[in-house]
């Protein structure tokens, strides 16, 4: 059965003007710029810390925000100062320009742990949404729209003001980890495969790879080339590897690694992480996730790390949570995909 959809502009419900906080706030609004990167990263690290997370983002990962050309910086974030100019709150909204299925708007943003339970975060999120909305409706796609916000569980008030702003839960994922101290599997390579070192001349395969791998993944979209490259401040080349087919050399799965030093203070250990996983449709089945897996865990070891850790949406649909605790991956951390449904 066939659902026909209402155009776009009338279920986005896109305003003519976004609500901008007001001065109850006590703050002064306007938007980021890429200036401010160092004194966001340390209001996002504020944040973290005040809601017990075990990691903390980087200055290279805010900057790196500033390099997507789909955004917009002057509309598409909001800032929050101070009478003496500190930065206190802000916002991002960014629409992937490869989306095809689903239209989405991820939201991000956060309040100074000092200003919170002062209906500032209410606000700054009114703001995202309108303007969430406003670049849903710009893509004139008459497909499923999404605005989507990611909590990780431990922040309880944040997933409070999410739920009061109208958003449901609709995903949950799992952080993973595996010491490496002790037994890792021998590296191996399914029957017809070669697993290789990443390399930059196959990178475009991998990304071709991996918009068919997960074209059957809840919330996933096509990359662009730019939106494939847009988030490895932290990737880890060395690390990464790629599933080639013996007989063509074609890129049949891919695994790419990070390498988050900045957390490992915090966790307590260092660790090599696996950004992205995948393998193609017609080659599922052949044990090529697992080698790519452990390649990686070798690779992490040889430097000296303590732990692999991945993330999984628990209903991923190629088993992958059973797979990766088939592999001695146990949960230690938790996040919650919000969504309102257009």
């Amino acid at each position: 059965m066939t659902t026909t959809l209402a155009p776009l502009a009338e279920r986005v419900a896109a305003p003519a003007t976004v609500r901008v906080p007001d001065a109850s706030t006590g703050l002064t609004w306007g938007a980021l710029a890429r200036s401010d990167v160092a004194e966001l990263t340390a209001l996002v690290v504020a944040c973290q810390e005040a809601d017990a997370l075990p990691y903390r983002i980087s200055q290279a990962e805010v900057d790196e925000h500033f390099d997507d050309s789909n955004l917009d910086v002057e509309r598409d974030t909001l800032a929050g100062r101070d009478e003496a100019g500190a930065l206190r709150a802000w916002a991002l909204v960014q629409q992937p320009a490869g989306d095809t299925r689903v239209v989405r708007a991820f939201l991000d943003g956060g309040v100074h742990p000092e200003w919170r339970r002062r209906g500032i975060g209410a606000q700054v999120l009114a703001w995202s949404q309108d303007r969430g909305r406003q670049l849903l409706a710009a893509t004139g796609k008459q497909v499923p729209a999404r605005l989507s916000v990611y909590v990780d569980d431990t922040a309880t008030a944040t997933a409070a003001a999410v739920r009061a702003a109208g958003f449901t839960p609709i995903r949950y994922y799992a952080e993973m980890r595996r010491a490496l101290t002790g037994d890792v599997p021998e590296p191996f390579a399914p029957e017809g495969v070669r697993i290789v070192p990443w390399s930059a001349e196959l990178d475009e395969q991998a990304r071709l790879a991996h918009n068919e791998a997960f074209a059957d993944h809840w919330g996933s979209e096509p990359r662009t080339p730019e939106q494939w490259v847009q988030t490895r401040a932290m990737f880890a080349p060395t690390w990464s590897f790629l599933a080639l087919d013996q007989a063509s050399d074609e890129v049949v799965g891919y695994l790419l690694s990070g390498r988050y030093e900045q957390d490992w203070p915090v966790a307590g250990y260092s660790s090599g992480y696996t950004d992205v996983l995948g393998v193609r449709r017609a080659w599922r089945g052949r044990g090529i996730a697992p080698a790519l897996l452990v390649a990686a865990m070798h690779a992490y070891r040889a430097d000296g790390i303590e732990y692999a850790e991945l993330g999984v949406d628990t209903a991923n649909p190629t088993g992958a949570h059973g797979l990766y605790s088939r592999l001695g991956y146990v949960p230690y951390l938790s996040s919650t995909a919000f969504s309102i449904e257009l």
